[in-house]
């Protein structure tokens, strides 16, 4: 077989086969038509701030609205310092100022989608990053109304992305799913990441490796991969296939 027909079977095969079957999956789920309407309740993700006093960092992702779920995910982070007694949620948004601070529930449905747990600190580790979060939130470059692109970026995960990439020790990774994560939001199309490497052009394409990211090809935003530390597929659509993410391991 040439080299381009075997590039196409690839691309196929780890590209257009699993949006296919994400797109099926979407359609048989029943979300999305009355996502006015939708459940925005909290998931029963998070501890009680009431009693729970140790700090708290978490980063959530959820599929998007309407046809877009068949693609991405809408990523955001919570945090909330050592004895407080509520947490705040960080969204980027396509509407109104991009940056929206408790706009939703903590842990809230995304318009009827259950999120699903990317990241977890706790404690002094949490409270540690907290600042550290917290100023780079402050100061997001992209943070201006009509700053927020759906594709490539930047978006909701290009923001969660920035952000977390400022405690490096994370090991922080979003979904395979998660486009716009990889948009270069700093201007830098070459990051070495706390356990990597990662190249962006532009966030049209590009390529992660290292023991947190494992191997991800992007093409047009589409990710798709091996996780090497907790072995898994990395598909566009469908996120991971393997064994489950291990939230809060570097």
């Amino acid at each position: 077989m040439s080299l381009p027909k075997l590039g196409l079977l690839l691309f196929a095969l780890f590209f257009l086969l699993p949006i296919a079957v994400s797109a099926l999956l979407h359609q048989r789920s029943g979300i999305g038509a009355g996502w006015a309407v939708a459940d925005r309740s909290s998931a029963g993700l998070l501890p009680d701030p009431a009693t729970h006093r140790a700090a708290v960092v978490r980063v959530l992702a959820a599929p998007t609205v309407r046809w877009r779920g068949v693609v991405a995910v809408h990523s955001w982070i919570v945090v909330k310092p050592e004895g407080a007694r509520r947490y705040t949620r960080y969204d980027y948004t396509a509407w109104g100022d991009p940056i929206r601070v408790d706009g939703f529930a903590p842990d809230g449905r995304w318009f009827g989608r259950a999120p699903e747990l990317v990241f977890a600190a706790d404690g002094e580790a949490a409270e540690a990053m907290i600042p550290r979060l917290r100023a780079a939130i402050e100061s997001y470059t992209w943070r201006n109304r009509g700053d927020y692109r759906a594709w490539p970026g930047p978006n909701s995960n290009t923001f969660v992305q920035a952000v977390m990439d400022t405690v490096p020790e994370a090991g922080v990774v979003l979904p395979p799913n998660a486009i716009g994560k990889d948009f270069p939001h700093d201007g830098r199309w070459l990051r070495l990441t706390g356990t990597g490497l990662r190249l962006s052009l532009g966030g049209y394409a590009g390529l992660a490796v290292g023991w947190a990211e494992g191997l991800e090809v992007n093409i047009l935003g589409a990710v798709a991969g091996l996780d090497v530390r907790r072995p898994a597929l990395k598909l566009p659509g469908l996120g991971r296939l393997g064994l489950a993410a291990a939230p809060g391991e570097a």
